[in-house]
């Protein structure tokens, strides 16, 4: 159901009377731009729910189609849904690595190369994203920051014209503010910088990370 009174649309879910959450912001402009609410068979829609055990309580996402027409769920019994916070960062990992696969032995020649310039020692900067927040988690910055700065190499290797990825810096420079590393953090913020073209350095948060740190 809508919400009238709000600045941006708002889709309530509810199962048997009961509100079990709301669509993301973006999926209630589509649904409900006026943000009225539903009534008939616009409030008509079915739900998919999974859950999972986390810590001592239950963590449970859900899908939800609008109307009463036929769907195709993305998950079942053979493929279910990631719910744990653990299960969705292995999920988004391989889907990472799948991507990337399927870039470098896929048909279009050109993409094959970009992602090849990405790789450093057989893996593609874009892989490690999981891998260094891990790291982080477990308080292993050593090795944290050794792979940030592998990844920062591929993200210039591969950067096709354009700025580097930030992330790779980004974390780099949080890991070294972390130790007490000033001249380290502001060169890896400078080294950024020197990889990305003079238009899209102002404004940048890296520019604004660095105009910090030195003011």
């Amino acid at each position: 159901m809508g919400v009238e009174g709000r600045g941006q649309p708002v889709v309530a879910v509810h199962v048997e009377g009961a509100r079990i959450g709301f669509l993301p912001g973006y999926l209630a402009a589509q649904v409900n731009p006026e943000n009225r609410p539903l009534l008939g068979v616009a409030a008509q829609a079915r739900v998919q729910m999974w859950g999972a055990r986390a810590g001592d309580g239950l963590r449970v996402i859900g899908w939800v189609a609008p109307g009463e027409g036929p769907v195709v769920w993305p998950h079942d019994d053979h493929h279910p849904a990631a719910v744990t916070v653990e299960e969705q960062r292995a999920e988004a990992h391989a889907a990472t690595t799948g991507m990337v696969r399927q870039a470098l032995g896929g048909g279009d020649p050109r993409r094959a190369e970009r992602f090849e310039r990405g790789l450093v020692g057989g893996v593609h900067y874009l892989e490690t994203i999981e891998p260094i927040k891990q790291l982080k988690r477990d308080g292993k910055l050593d090795e944290a920051l050794a792979l940030c700065y592998a990844a920062i190499e591929g993200a210039e290797a591969g950067r096709d014209g354009r700025e580097p990825a930030p992330w790779y810096t980004e974390q780099a420079a949080i890991i070294h503010r972390k130790r007490g590393e000033r001249e380290a953090e502001a060169a890896v913020l400078r080294r950024w910088l020197a990889a990305c073209p003079l238009e899209r350095r102002a404004g940048s948060k890296i520019q604004e990370r660095l105009d910090k740190l030195e003011g």
